[in-house]
């Protein structure tokens, strides 16, 4: 559910006092826990360490992200892939074919 617009959107006041004390062109990573928080225009070109639960992952901020919440762009599952036998066997018949397909564009030798 959205928030309030009577409310406005939130921004970690803490956030914003780290932002006000850095320069736009530093490259210095701001670690943050408040995966909530809405990305403002003021943060734009910034780079942010946001936490998932285990470690900081780097989100360097555009203005597309206007609006966006830090946690979006700060996975918290590891996707591994869709595995089991048919996944394999796709995966095998993928290689064969790539590795074929080379072999048989090349012209036959005289």
């Amino acid at each position: 559910m959205s928030r309030s617009l009577k409310k406005g959107p939130y921004v970690d006041p803490k956030l914003l006092k780290k932002i006000a004390k850095l320069k736009s062109g530093s490259q210095e990573i701001i670690k943050t826990w408040s995966r909530d928080s809405m990305i403002s225009p003021e943060m734009v070109g910034f780079t942010f360490g946001v936490h998932n639960g285990k470690d900081f992952i780097s989100v360097n901020v555009t203005e597309d992200m206007v609006g966006h919440r830090l946690g979006e762009f700060s996975l918290t599952r590891k996707f591994t892939k869709h595995g089991g036998k048919m996944q394999r066997e796709m995966e095998k018949s993928a290689a064969v074919g790539a590795g074929a397909a080379p072999a048989a564009a090349t012209p036959p030798a005289k």
